[in-house]
């Protein structure tokens, strides 16, 4: 097994039996503010797999977003629905990419490449974000990463991995047809 693989089964090890490393992780992220900017990966072994490479013109950065699902307009006109259509109301977004929208919007220089779970409790969930500076020198000059250059708000238009997933065209071929663009597009435009 190679290097990597022993990091990846041990920060598996850790998510699985919730040991003392990762509650000692937990309780220094509870503590900080909701996106911060990291020196390197946590998991450096599931960030090299979704693109990161130790460079100039990367840089990483831990979200935290809250988990549930939001909070719902209660109806105040006309009768009381029975049920109200408040509670248990799943999101169309992942929390994934909610992080990676707010680290766009924090970092707006940066293009998101791609992003990871760190780590969760009962009232948050952390990601890590993995995003690129387009119009550094070693990006720019790097020909697996030069279409960063033409790159626009990835995140914001579900173009990162978590974005196509909440889409729903992750998958291609036969089968998919009516997926493209996407999901719901067809719904928004109104036919």
């Amino acid at each position: 097994m190679s290097a990597y693989s022993y990091i990846q089964e041990s920060m598996e090890k850790s998510r699985t039996s919730r040991g003392g490393g990762y509650r000692e992780r937990l309780l220094a992220m509870r503590r900080e503010p909701a996106i911060v900017r990291l020196e390197k990966p946590t998991n450096i072994a599931r960030a090299r797999s979704l693109g990161y490479k130790a460079k100039q013109g990367f840089a990483v950065a831990r979200v935290r977003v809250v988990r549930g699902s939001g909070k719902q307009t209660r109806p105040d006109k006309g009768r009381r629905p029975k049920r109200m259509g408040v509670d248990k109301l799943t999101r169309a977004k992942s929390k994934q990419l909610i992080a990676e929208e707010k680290a766009q919007r924090k970092f707006t220089n940066m293009e998101v490449l791609n992003s990871y779970w760190i780590a969760e409790d009962g009232k948050h969930k952390w990601f890590e974000v993995i995003m690129i500076d387009p119009h550094h020198p070693s990006i720019a000059n790097d020909a697996s990463l030069s279409w960063a250059k033409s790159a626009k708000k990835r995140a914001n238009r579900g173009k990162t991995s978590a974005g196509r997933k909440s889409r729903g065209i992750m998958k291609r071929g036969k089968g998919t047809e009516k997926t493209r663009p996407g999901a719901r597009a067809k719904k928004r435009r109104g036919k």
